[in-house]
């Protein structure tokens, strides 16, 4: 009878604990997760940013937002969730902690250029050697073209080399963030060597894929958005004009008067140490770019015994560790490159530290933010909220999936404020509605390119923030302004994901697209010429 009581008793226990955890699991979903309410918070951070011209309050109130509907508006569950599953939690994300470490290493860099004169000295040198704005804007392009390792180190490292030339040449801080803003994510998505690379085929092999390099490298040219992108930032330097705000902002500073939202005066920032030169830029820069690659490629195991080729080192990379380890050794060979130089004295090194992480504050504050919002929209179940858009009524529409896939992802990346979470929750549910099918390849890239296109116009991405840092644009003027750039591209994105499907190949919807874009470019280069800015 004891056995038997005992048993009993172990039973019972173990029903009850049971029954716990069913209960504990029903609470903590709420009555809001996986519904439109997942993604309430960031609109409402996005619509409070553009209306009031403040970022810090408006990602705050949507971080409370989310805070309140996933404790069902209990103050005390609201704090522990906003302030424990949020910013802690997300700040002390190794990711996180890798790319705020490099964030202040990198300002630290640019401080300590600025301390040799080689930022004035490169300003004097751009001012003889591009002579124009459009040669200005069309060399900022370029740079950042060349630089497609990762989008992080592609915002800052060209905002910091290209502003003397663009504000010598009468360049706006706006249209500079732009043109940043523009070659940063669309050139890493298109890149095979690229973290972005790296993130899109783990995201595919997780899902299933056969080879999620190679569906990377297959989707490439049905990146509609990237391409045109690319492409418009060419067409908008040499044919010579701007519509919307950037208008306004580009005619006051081609007319001579201020820069209506920089943050600092351009000139009164470069020191006019006469023992800087150009090569106190270019070095250090360069060695920035080959420590960060070396710093990938170790993270991906390429430096190991048994190592392997370049392109899985890349695919294998962890683009966070390789930018920290990256940007330290460059930090440190800098150093004693300016010391062997005797351009600035150590202690002056010493003192960029500081005000390199001063100058990266209101970064690092918008990217926490972004960071503990996008915590508040996954624990709201986001993801199995477009997953039930995705698979519902959108799955029988079969030759216009690409086209409804990229507004999906456009409406969530713009809404989280990231591409590599659009990617991880479309690419799994694209694949699996998708399989082994002539559109596979065409939904991907639809998926691809619409995140990166939210991602580009929205206010709470991390490279949209880091492309107002580098070009020391006030942020919520950098949004408004590109933002009618963005939806002309995408247009013209979502014709050639419609086009796509019934023309059967990328090299017949690709010239399509760019034959059109270049159309409406002309259509509004005329409207504008019409109208006074």
């Amino acid at each position: 009878m004891k056995k038997l009581s005992s048993l009993l008793s172990v039973v019972l226990a173990c029903s009850c604990a049971h029954a716990a955890t069913d209960v504990a699991q029903a609470a903590a979903e709420p009555s809001f997760f996986g519904t439109w309410w997942a993604i309430l918070p960031p609109l409402l951070a996005i619509a409070l940013a553009l209306v009031t011209k403040e970022v810090y309050s408006s990602m705050f109130a949507g971080i409370v937002a989310g805070g309140l509907l996933r404790s069902g508006f209990s103050f005390e569950g609201t704090l522990a969730h906003v302030v424990k599953d949020g910013f802690i939690a997300s700040s002390a994300s190794a990711d996180h902690v890798g790319i705020l470490l490099f964030l202040v290493f990198l300002g630290a860099l640019v401080a300590m250029m600025n301390k040799t004169g080689a930022s004035a000295a490169f300003g004097r040198w751009a001012q003889a050697h591009v002579k124009s704005r459009a040669g200005a804007q069309a060399s900022t392009v370029v740079l950042g073209l060349l630089i497609f390792v990762d989008d992080y180190f592609n915002c800052l490292t060209v905002g910091s080399v290209m502003r003397p030339v663009t504000d010598a040449k009468r360049v706006s801080r706006a249209k500079l963030a732009y043109l940043i803003d523009s070659t940063a994510a669309p050139i890493c998505i298109i890149a095979p060597i690229s973290s972005w690379a790296a993130a899109v085929a783990g995201f595919a092999q997780d899902a299933g894929a056969a080879s999620g390099f190679a569906l990377f490298v297959s989707a490439i040219p049905y990146n509609f958005y990237a391409i045109l992108t690319i492409v418009a930032l060419f067409l908008f330097a040499f044919m010579k004009f701007d519509f919307g705000p950037m208008r306004r902002h580009e005619a006051a500073v081609a007319d001579g008067g201020p820069d209506l939202d920089a943050l600092e005066d351009a000139t009164a920032s470069l020191v006019n140490n006469d023992r800087g030169r150009v090569v106190d830029l270019v070095v250090p820069v360069l060695m920035l770019v080959a420590c960060c690659v070396a710093g990938m490629l170790y993270s991906g195991g390429y430096f190991e015994e048994a190592r392997p080729g370049i392109v899985q080192a890349f695919s294998d990379s962890d683009a966070s560790l390789g930018l920290a380890l990256g940007s330290t050794a460059a930090l440190v060979l800098t150093v004693a490159f300016y010391l062997c130089r005797r351009v600035v004295p150590f202690r002056a090194c010493m003192d960029a530290f500081p005000e390199g992480f001063k100058a990266m504050v209101p970064a690092i504050m918008i990217l926490c933010c972004a960071w503990t919002l996008k915590a508040m929209t996954d624990s709201l179940g986001a993801k199995e909220f477009i997953a039930g858009l995705i698979s519902g009524p959108a799955a029988g529409l079969q030759n216009f999936l690409p086209a409804i896939i990229f507004v999906v992802a456009v409406a969530l990346a713009f809404s989280t404020g990231t591409s590599w979470a659009t990617f991880g929750i479309l690419i799994p549910i694209v694949l699996a509605a998708i399989p082994d099918s002539p559109l596979t390849i065409v939904a991907i890239s639809a998926c691809m390119a619409g995140a990166v296109c939210g991602d580009h116009c929205s206010p709470i991405s991390d490279t949209t923030v880091m492309a107002s840092a580098g070009a020391r644009c006030d942020h919520i003027a950098h949004v408004n302004t590109q933002l009618p750039y963005v939806l002309t591209v995408a247009a013209v994105s979502f014709v050639a994901y419609v086009v796509a499907p019934f023309a059967g190949s990328a090299w017949i919807a690709l010239p399509i697209a760019l034959a059109l874009l270049i159309v409406t470019f002309f259509i509004l280069k005329q409207f504008c010429q019409r109208r006074k800015p």
